[in-house]
């Protein structure tokens, strides 16, 4: 039988996150490594009166489908994946892998021409719509695997002890420490959704965008475990100055270090990078993808070291982060991309703050707001 800790995590997921009805269409995807947690997650959809539906991915199926896949055959979207995000109304994609370099010896334009396809577009607004309407609710999970937990320069044992910290599954009752996590942020969100500019500051980096208008989310358990973010989509057409981001950029395995973009009227008009340049060109070619689609802070402090895996990465408590590419439609984004993309500031260095409207707000990795109910 699977390890009793993944029945934590599924019943976390099916219960708070997505809270599963009888009745519902629930896919989920992963390699089949992650076996275990698999079999976790559709027992929990069983006992709720569910019905799953198992889409596991074979090893290196993905690395044989970018080295033969034609042009046409790059922007073409496979029927599975259409039906998933058209007609389920649940989706958990389990978050592991057999090797996070899989994909970088594939060329840069290969890369692109499947991220910009038309079709691809299309369904990503779709599932943007169906989740806006509350008709899909997804979650992402974690399996602790060996690729991963190498990546994050640790064993399998450490690495599988951070992501039960990560996600409060050493606690006897996890989903409380959401619920309490989720009224802690709710606070924090209601200040900043009264804020009309935000100003960053910090180590190479002198950006202004608004937020006037926007919607600050809160991200407590709902889309991604683990989590711990508020974020929103900035004014399209607002960003100004520049930012040097401090921990890699990675797009489909590939890393982009040192990354330093500005931006002039909300668009980036000058990016480089000290490794990965190449990729992060690409990357600005996409439509939509020279724009800031989301700004946030992380809020777990259960996360203190960076693994190359944003799943846990942007939740890191005392970094910010940007997301070049789509803006969520939740936040009144209208930034539109088939790229959404993370890269991380570490906020804890001397001298680093956020202002809101003139004021701190947070400053070297701590919330200066008043949180008091």
């Amino acid at each position: 039988m699977f390890n009793p800790i993944y029945e934590k995590l599924a019943k976390i997921a099916v219960e708070y996150s997505l809270e599963v009805e009888k009745g519902q269409e629930v896919a989920i995807t992963g390699p089949v490594l992650a076996k275990d947690l698999f079999q976790a997650l559709q027992i929990e959809i069983l006992k709720a009166g569910a019905y799953p539906s198992l889409l596991a991915g074979l090893e290196g199926s993905r690395e044989i489908f970018f080295k033969y896949a034609t042009e046409e055959q790059l922007l073409h979207v496979n029927k599975i994946e259409e039906l998933t995000l058209k007609k389920f109304d649940r989706y958990i994609e389990i978050r592991a892998g057999y090797n996070t370099r899989r994909l970088s010896t594939v060329e840069p334009q290969k890369l692109m021409t499947f991220a910009n396809s038309p079709e691809r577009k299309e369904l990503i607004e779709i599932f943007e719509k169906r989740t806006f309407k509350g008709e899909m609710k997804w979650v992402v999970v974690p399996f602790p695997c060996q690729a991963f937990a190498q990546e994050a320069n640790m064993d399998l044992f450490s690495y599988s002890d951070f992501i039960n910290k990560s996600l409060f599954l050493d606690k006897e009752n996890p989903v409380d420490e959401w619920r309490g996590i989720k009224k802690k942020q709710d606070l924090i969100v209601k200040s900043l959704n009264n804020v009309d500019k935000i100003h960053v500051l910090g180590e190479n980096t002198d950006l202004t965008l608004s937020v006037k208008g926007r919607k600050w989310i809160n991200c407590s358990g709902q889309g991604n475990l683990p989590d711990g973010e508020v974020f929103t989509g900035p004014i399209e057409d607002s960003a100004n100055g520049h930012i040097k981001f401090t921990y890699p950029g990675i797009y489909l395995g590939r890393e982009v270090e040192n990354i330093y973009l500005e931006f002039k009227d909300g668009k980036v008009i000058h990016g480089t990078a000290e490794k990965g340049k190449e990729v992060l060109e690409e990357i600005l070619k996409i439509e939509g993808a020279n724009k800031i689609g989301e700004f946030a802070i992380g809020t777990n402090y259960g996360i203190t070291v960076f693994t190359k895996n944003m799943l846990f990465d942007e939740k890191m408590g005392g970094t910010m982060h940007c997301a070049l590419g789509l803006g969520i439609k939740e936040t009144g984004s209208n930034n539109n991309s088939t790229i959404h993309w993370d890269i991380l500031k570490d906020m804890k260095v001397p001298g680093s703050k956020i202002l809101a409207d003139g004021t701190v707000i947070y400053e070297e990795g701590k919330w200066k707001l008043d949180l008091s109910e």
